[in-house]
């Protein structure tokens, strides 16, 4: 783990609201030389903190018009069932994200489907047939209130 002093914290905060800033700008916002700043961009990216840049894209627009969040218990537990499970998940686009639980369900998921009639298609055809699934619970977002992809630095 990377040790993180002020001017780290900033220019991460600052690259979290604006990954596209120019080394100008960021070393403006953090009071550093741009060399400074670039070599700081390097050591966090080496170190692994910064995993990469992406763009946010604003799923309604792009035509992604329901958002689900998806319970899913397995049949069974174990390694074997978990990773064959983790893999076909992996091959769907519609899964966003997807994260091993504690508690009830064994896995939650984050999918986007174009209208709920895809969804339900989703589910049936797909979802359901995914290695190991015993059973599912969704819920529908009706609407995102807050969504970031920082963190509180």
């Amino acid at each position: 783990m990377i040790e993180l002093d002020r001017q780290d914290r900033l220019l991460l905060r600052t690259l979290m609201k604006d990954g596209r800033a120019t080394l100008a700008r960021l070393s403006e916002a953090v009071a550093l030389s741009p060399t400074q700043c670039a070599r700081r961009m390097a050591r966090l990216e080496e170190a692994g903190l910064i995993a990469g840049y992406q763009a946010l894209i604003d799923r309604q627009a792009a035509g992604f018009g329901v958002l689900a969040l998806v319970q899913v218990s397995l049949e069974r537990q174990g390694e074997s069932h978990s990773q064959a499970f983790q893999q076909a998940v992996r091959d769907l686009p519609e899964v966003v994200e997807c994260l091993l639980l504690t508690g009830d369900a064994d896995y939650q998921l984050r999918v986007v489907e174009r209208d709920l009639d895809s969804y339900a298609e989703f589910v049936t055809h797909r979802l359901m047939r995914l290695p190991g699934v015993a059973h599912i619970r969704s819920s529908i977002a009706l609407r995102e209130v807050k969504r970031e992809c920082g963190l509180p630095l």
